[in-house]
């Protein structure tokens, strides 16, 4: 299972409830994807660097997230400058570097890390278990949430499955190389992957219906929503509103 490194503290905003960092963050990063002004990103991503302050987090455990991310806008910081078009901003010897192309890769690695931060911040601080009760407070539909749940827990499941049928290749002396006998042992790991889930998924729910379950998963704490919920989504909101009336100025 994860450790939800990020879900351990008691700041600010790990003691907020659930169901209104989802509120929040949802507004948020809606509001600083959809825009277009170089100044709203930049807001935004300020405003994300104080929610993460908040948070009191380890910056070595964000800072390896971002590099991760940052990675794939690296990338557009190598062609976006030579292919977007438009006024030049330099050359360096037979290539032209384009303005627009620039101040684009700029504005997507603002708005970029500006969302995966405000996510670590508000979402993050709050383990999936809770979010996904939250979620189906929040009147999303329950077997969406049930899926959710479900998936978080039995991912690991499925991978450890899997890395026992990879070490008893391994033992028969299989070595990974490009052939057919490579490609078909492959093939049957992970037909063999499916077949072992499919037989644990369905002791799971044996086990589950033995226990009473009707479809309704009840959680092993209840997050009590506050007064102190209500000023920080209100304040959240409001911000937000800002960040859309910047957008129009």
């Amino acid at each position: 299972m994860m450790d939800e490194r990020f879900a351990q503290g008691n700041s600010l905003l790990h003691t907020r409830d659930p169901k209104a960092k989802i509120i929040a963050a949802t507004a948020f990063v809606t509001a600083s994807a959809i825009t277009n002004s170089f100044t709203v990103a930049a807001v935004s991503f300020a405003l994300s660097i104080v929610l993460f302050f908040l948070t009191k987090l380890p910056v070595q455990l964000v800072l390896k997230r971002l590099l991760a991310v940052n990675s794939f806008t690296f990338f557009l910081w190598l062609t976006l400058p030579l292919t977007y078009g438009g006024s030049e901003f330099t050359a360096v010897g037979p290539l032209s570097l384009s303005m627009e192309g620039i101040r684009l890769a700029a504005l997507i690695t603002l708005k970029t890390n500006a969302i995966v931060i405000s996510i670590i911040a508000l979402l993050g601080t709050s383990r999936i278990a809770n979010i996904g009760h939250a979620l189906e407070s929040l009147h999303l539909p329950q077997n969406l949430c049930f899926i959710l749940l479900f998936s978080y827990r039995y991912v690991f499941v499925i991978y450890q499955e899997y890395r026992r049928l990879v070490r008893a290749a391994q033992l028969r002396c299989f070595v990974p190389a490009t052939s057919i006998h490579t490609y078909r042992t492959f093939g049957y790991l992970f037909g063999m992957t499916l077949v072992k889930s499919w037989n644990r998924a369905t002791r799971v729910h044996q086990a589950m219906v033995l226990r009473g379950f009707d479809g309704h998963l009840i959680p092993l704490s209840q997050d009590r929503y506050t007064s102190d919920d209500t000023i920080f989504l209100s304040v959240m909101l409001s911000l937000t509103l800002l960040l859309i009336l910047l957008n129009f100025l």
